[in-house]
Formats: C-alpha cells, structure tokens, sequence
C-alpha cells in the first residue's frame, strides 16, 4: 500500500535527512520526500498498519530535523 502524506521541513537537505530516517523504519518499504511539493509518498510492507508505521517514521524523523511535521 503506498499513502502520500503532506510534510512541513525547512531544507532540502533535512528533507534528504528525513528520507533516510523513513527508510530505516520498520515496516517502511520505501519512502520518497520531495522538498519542492512538501510531500513524503510512504510505501508500507505487506500487513502493516499505516497510522501505527507513520507514528514510528515521525518519530525517527523528529531525531534528524526536529523542527520537521509530518500531517497524518
């Protein structure tokens, strides 16, 4: 299942920054920020719920870029 999800970050190398954290989050399959749209299309591994991986991705994005928002 692949979402798109409105984001609010500064940089485009935050924006890098929060690509990687998604990435590296359980139950993400891919994840693909895109400074100039604010926009982050999350793919979520097979019988994952999105709500519960997004909370995770958000979390590990507020550890690179505090100042990051992701709008669930």
């Amino acid at each position: 299942m692949k979402k798109t999800y409105k984001i609010d970050v500064d940089c485009a190398n935050c924006a890098n920054l929060m690509e990687d954290a998604a990435n590296k989050t359980s139950g993400v399959k891919s994840a693909i920020v895109n400074f100039m749209t604010l926009k982050m299309i999350v793919e979520f591994d097979e019988g994952q719920e999105p709500k519960a991986v997004m909370e995770e991705v958000l979390k590990a994005c507020k550890k690179v870029e505090p100042d990051c928002e992701i709008f669930l």
